[in-house]
């Protein structure tokens, strides 16, 4: 959807138990997006990680969403907003989403849209582990967010939503 002006991305490994929040979040959306065409249009990606590459998914957006699973968040989740930062992932081939905004800056030479991080607490993270209790738990309520961020995507209603 080029002529998308949200664009999501849902990070992490699915064989990896808890890691699978972000891809699993955006089979959600994608079904939920389905099935209400009254929706404004979205781009939903996902990856294994972030990569400098994804710079070019931000291209022409007026609003980006990162979705990732994290071990030391607040349960269920926790939502924020994001600024372009170097860090230490900005030479490696897994990226945070700040070194992504960051890289943009750098390629593109202006600002990369407004971004906001999902972040969904998860606790099994080893290989061949499959989504925790806990973890479909928090992902359930991280959709009913998802599906009110999606159905208005505006920067200073989101910034309503994020945490404090």
């Amino acid at each position: 959807m080029d002529d998308a002006r949200l664009v999501v991305f849902g990070y992490g490994n699915p064989s990896r138990g808890d890691d699978a929040a972000g891809p699993a979040l955006i089979e959600r959306l994608t079904a939920l997006q389905a099935t209400r065409p009254d929706w404004p249009a979205a781009e939903l990606l996902t990856d294994f990680q972030l990569q400098v590459e994804h710079a070019v998914d931000l291209q022409g957006r007026d609003l980006a969403l990162f979705i990732d699973a994290h071990v030391a968040c607040p349960a269920p989740f926790a939502f924020s907003r994001l600024g372009a930062a170097r860090d230490v992932s900005y030479t490696t081939h897994a990226m945070t989403p700040a070194a992504l905004l960051y890289a943009y800056e750098q390629v593109y030479r202006r600002p990369p849209p407004p971004a906001f991080l999902l972040s969904v607490r998860g606790e099994r993270f080893e290989l061949g582990d499959s989504l925790s209790p806990a973890a479909e738990t928090h992902l359930g309520a991280a959709a009913r967010l998802l599906e009110k961020l999606c159905a208005q995507p505006d920067e200073p209603v989101w910034q309503q939503y994020c945490s404090r």
